[in-house]
């Protein structure tokens, strides 16, 4: 990789949120609130800034959906591909323990890869009239639980970590 593709990439990774940022704000800039300003959530996210709008949502919905829809879908497809090219050459793999090692160390990621996109699609493909509790609940896994069993996955599969793990629940036992 050259200097100047490091920097696309690197350029690309932090205008695209920006520019994400900036169109949903901008489409909420243009709503007209007339009910409560109590946002029924954890986070100030826009599903829930939506419900509180008197006014049509219909654009911001689409705007949500579609954009949504490439923003979410695109980096989901590139890990599902990388996922299958990766189980076929593992099953390459002459050995049962190369194969084990392998599929170890790929499951914890595919875990917080799973939890994360699951509930974040859960989220926010689908439509504003079945917002609801359960909505905070899986916006709370995406944020805030994935990102907290990152390194605990992540750590499990180091040696040390396992026994140690392994004495304290022995320890809790008795």
């Amino acid at each position: 990789m050259n200097h100047h593709r490091c920097v696309l990439l690197v350029a690309f990774s932090f205008s695209l949120p920006h520019l994400h940022s900036l169109l949903h704000t901008l489409l909420l800039n243009r709503l007209i609130f007339c009910d409560s300003n109590v946002i029924y959530h954890f986070l100030c996210d826009i599903k829930p800034l939506l419900k509180l709008s008197c006014s049509s949502t219909f654009v911001n919905e689409i705007m949500i959906t579609s954009e949504g829809s490439i923003v979410l879908v695109t980096p989901f497809l590139c890990i599902t591909f990388s996922y299958i090219r990766i189980f076929i050459a593992v099953l390459k793999i002459p050995s049962a323990a190369g194969k084990r090692k392998a599929f170890s160390t790929c499951g914890s990621h595919l875990t917080v890869v799973t939890l994360f996109y699951g509930s974040i699609f859960y989220v926010y493909l689908q439509p504003l009239s079945t917002y609801a509790v359960r909505d905070r609940v899986a916006t709370l896994a995406y944020t805030v639980l994935s990102s907290m069993l990152n390194p605990f996955i992540y750590t499990l599969r180091n040696r040390d970590m396992e026994r140690g793990l392994r004495k304290l629940m022995a320890r809790r036992k008795s």
